[in-house]
């Protein structure tokens, strides 16, 4: 099952930036062959199920592994069955209704 998913991690303890952990997830996104988009507040994923969980589980294990004792994410996904929807498709849909 294909799904979209909007990931965002925040190591604890480890300080105020947190950009090179990001980055690391990002390495491991990119890795497992899937559809992404970094923006200010998380990341989007594209990919089926159980690949994008997968990545989501191995960013948590590689930012402890980095030293953060705690970490805080938000997760938001959503799957549809009716059609494929990709990413790209859904912000198409937006910008056509701004374009009028």
């Amino acid at each position: 099952m294909k799904v979209i998913a909007d990931f965002c991690i925040v190591p604890l303890g480890v300080g105020v930036s947190v950009s090179k952990y990001v980055a690391e997830c990002e390495k491991i996104i990119a890795a497992a062959g899937l559809e992404f988009k970094l923006h200010s507040y998380g990341t989007d994923i594209e990919g089926e199920w159980d690949e994008v969980f997968t990545a989501i589980k191995k960013c948590h294990e590689r930012v402890h592994a980095m030293g953060s004792p705690r970490i805080s994410s938000t997760l938001k996904f959503g799957t549809r069955t009716d059609r494929d929807q990709s990413m790209q498709d859904k912000l198409n849909s937006v910008q056509s209704k701004l374009d009028g």
